[in-house]
């Protein structure tokens, strides 16, 4: 998906995302941002997207990129401007795990 990203030391900008799940009551997506930028990849959080990945070819990404779960918008569909392509359901499905994950409260001793 394209959609129009804040970045604090940019403004908006036009960025390819995940959209997450829809949220109520209004619709608007939980999206996550993707970028080329490598070196800000995340280990065990982000999600490396590559040529050699069986689903690169079908996500519209023009170069490797990251999935950064730590790059969140909440956007109105007015805000999403098009597909560009698709992951592979099973890292779909990773990515909401990983964040749930993340939003768990650690387990006390």
């Amino acid at each position: 998906m394209l959609a129009r990203l804040w970045q604090t030391e940019a403004g908006e900008k036009l960025r390819p995302a995940v959209l997450l799940c829809q949220l109520p009551p209004f619709g608007d997506w939980l999206a996550c941002g993707i970028s080329t930028q490598l070196h800000q990849r995340v280990a065990g959080f982000d999600e490396m997207v590559g040529a050699k990945d069986a689903d690169y070819t079908r996500s519209g990404l023009l170069a490797p990129s990251i999935i950064r779960l730590g790059y969140l918008a909440v956007l109105p569909a007015s805000r999403l401007l098009g597909s560009i392509g698709s992951i592979a359901p099973a890292r779909y499905l990773k990515l909401r795990q990983r964040l749930s994950d993340h939003l768990k409260p650690p387990a006390t001793p």
